[in-house]
């Protein structure tokens, strides 16, 4: 089996996505870009109460929170950060007033997080009014420079989006003419695709949407996003999260057709709920340059040395101690089930599901309303009789081309929302990924000793005292925090990386002040008396009245008839190789081997003999 797989693991099995970026085990086409137009006005330099930072400040900070991420996340992405309202200008040929482009439309870096930086704080202020000045607003120009922005980008975006971030609701205090202005560029913007959205900041009275912005931004991706685009941001946590959920674009690890019949297709795209983060590779540098090396694999004959084309390739499998040689068309041929795509086989009840089952992390499945009209109706249907019957979709998966198909579970997900109307989790349906029945093993567990009821209630109470609501999100991983703490500071020239704090550590002092006297309790109840469980006891050597190394093991004799009637039988190879040595012994036969069967050949010539 392990031959066979593969040949699913080759150099080609991507041959059909085009290249992109890489994501888990899956592939994205395309860059995403972003761009950052801040209000450089008066009001956003104001600082709040109890020393609370200026909206400017806190937006500078969330600016570089992003362009951080970027850089360890999607380093190809583009991200721009463009100042309206300011009294110089710094734009392409000098064209719009009051707009100043402190960075362009490009991969983010070190120097550009530095320049950020600069931005913060009290010196970040005086830098900012030395720099661009304070001066008349006109979002109409703004959204006009971003726009020449994108066109001046020649590469293929997959994702365009603007943050507005702004304290005021009436940024032109009033002028019809700068609002018309400002609302046509915003409507040229979302006819290219661009995605324009409010992050707008608390100001004493209150930000009202409605009184302009709201015919500016790009309406919600989801209803859930609704209640959020009307309320202000009060502190630098809710912005940073509303950001990071607005740049953090939902991508589909494969868009399939789900078949339900003859002919009715829905167009639906997975998901990966949670992907594992991990420490990027190692990238090799030429030593002169400094510049990434790429390599490139080559193949010869062996006896010409000439170079192969790849028609003169071929591919062998080794079957019955025989080479087959196969032609690349006919192991494509081979690899090749069906096209990608969930097929319907039934359905099944939930108690059929079984934890066992679940051999490999789930995905999540979405209807794909742009891929195939009325995908959306048909998905929202069979969603809601699954959950009524309380039953789950059985199917045959193929994601990919060349890949092996597998069943699958789709179990369905009703939407949650919470007291806010917010989105919790959405309506879809939950694929469970089950096993052949090559996966299943049968154990055979070892036996111990049952603990009595006393111990098992006295756990119970343990368990029930350190129990705590668990958060995937509450604990990073600590190795890959200190890894790109270090590559920070690196990058940016800091004395010193920043501490991480270990989240994973046990808090010894809380778990005892919890417990109380269960933790000795339970000792007392389950090892003997004075257990110390973290000292070692020392090793004794065993002497020769315990049975030790001074203890000489005892020959075995085999009897001269019973070896003769084992000769006679055939069966001088159910004794073992010390009984047949000392065997050969106690007759007198010579044998140079000291293997099994040299000493049974070596007894059967002699006994034969006689």
């Amino acid at each position: 089996m392990a031959e066979w797989n593969t040949y699913y693991q080759n150099d080609d099995e991507d041959d059909g996505l085009e290249e992109g970026e890489q994501f888990g085990d899956y592939k994205v086409t395309g860059r995403d870009s972003l761009v950052f137009l801040v209000d450089a006005s008066e009001e956003m330099f104001i600082k709040g109460g109890d020393g609370q930072p200026s909206n400017f400040d806190i937006t500078m900070q969330v600016v570089r929170s992003v362009y951080t991420s970027k850089i360890i996340s999607s380093y190809r992405d583009l991200v721009a950060l463009v100042f309206y309202g300011t009294e110089q200008r710094k734009n392409p040929n000098n064209s719009f007033k009051h707009v100043y482009v402190y960075h362009n439309l490009d991969e983010p870096g070190a120097k550009r997080v530095q320049e950020v930086d600069a931005l913060r704080g009290e010196k970040g202020a005086q830098l900012a009014a030395e720099t661009m000045g304070r001066g008349e607003t006109s979002l109409g120009n703004a959204l006009w420079c971003c726009a020449n922005l994108y066109n001046d980008i020649k590469l293929r975006l997959s994702h365009k989006r603007l943050m507005i971030f702004t304290c005021r609701d009436e940024p032109h205090m009033g002028n019809s003419a700068k609002d018309r202005q400002a609302r046509t560029k915003a409507s040229d913007l979302k006819e290219t695709g661009v995605i324009i959205d409010l992050m707008h900041l608390m100001k004493p009275g209150g930000f009202d949407v409605s009184s302009f912005f709201c015919d500016i931004v790009s309406p919600p991706e989801d209803e859930s996003e609704l209640g959020l685009q009307l309320e202000p941001c009060e502190k630098l946590e809710d912005l940073q999260k509303r950001v990071r959920a607005k740049e953090q674009r939902k991508r589909a690890m494969a868009r399939l057709n789900l078949c339900l019949g003859e002919g009715i297709n829905v167009a639906v795209g997975m998901y990966a709920t949670a992907v594992t983060a991990r420490k990027p590779g190692a990238i090799r540098l030429n030593r002169e340059t400094n510049k990434p090396v790429h390599s490139k694999t080559r193949m010869f004959h062996t006896q010409t040395g000439s170079l192969l084309l790849p028609s003169e390739i071929k591919k062998a499998q080794v079957y019955g101690k025989k080479q087959i040689v196969m032609e690349r068309d006919e192991v494509a041929a081979i690899k090749k089930f069906e096209d990608p795509g969930l097929f319907l086989i039934g359905f099944k009840p939930m108690e059929k599901l079984k934890v066992h089952h679940h051999i490999r992390p789930s995905a999540f499945l979405y209807p794909e309303e742009e891929e195939v009209k009325g995908s959306s109706c048909l998905f929202s249907a069979l969603l809601t009789k699954c959950s009524e019957k309380n039953v789950f979709a059985l199917c045959r998966c193929i994601s990919r081309r060349n890949y092996p198909p597998c069943f699958v579970a789709l179990v369905p997900q009703k939407e949650v929302r919470d007291e806010g109307k917010i989105q919790i989790t959405p309506p879809g349906f939950n694929i469970i990924y089950l096993p052949y029945a090559d996966d299943i093993r049968t154990l055979n567990p070892p036996q111990f000793s049952s603990a009595s009821q006393i111990q098992v209630d006295k756990m119970k109470a343990i368990v029930s005292k350190l129990r705590f609501k668990y958060r995937r999100d509450a604990f990073e991983n600590p190795v890959i925090q200190k890894h790109y703490r270090n590559l920070e500071a690196l990058a940016l020239n800091m004395m010193a990386p920043e501490d991480i704090e270990d989240l994973i550590m046990p808090k010894v002092d809380q778990i005892n002040h919890r417990l109380g006297p269960l933790a000795e309790e339970f000792k007392d109840l389950v090892y003997p008396a004075n257990y110390n469980p973290e000292s070692k006891p020392a090793a004794k050597r065993k002497t020769a009245d315990d049975g030790g190394g001074a203890e000489k093991k005892t020959k075995v004799a085999v009897p001269e008839d019973e070896l003769r009637a084992h000769v006679q039988n055939g069966t001088l190879a159910k004794l073992t190789v010390p009984v047949l040595k000392e065997a050969c012994k106690q007759f007198g036969v010579r044998t140079t081997g000291t293997k099994k069967q040299e000493l049974i050949e070596a007894l059967t010539v002699r006994k034969s003999s006689k």
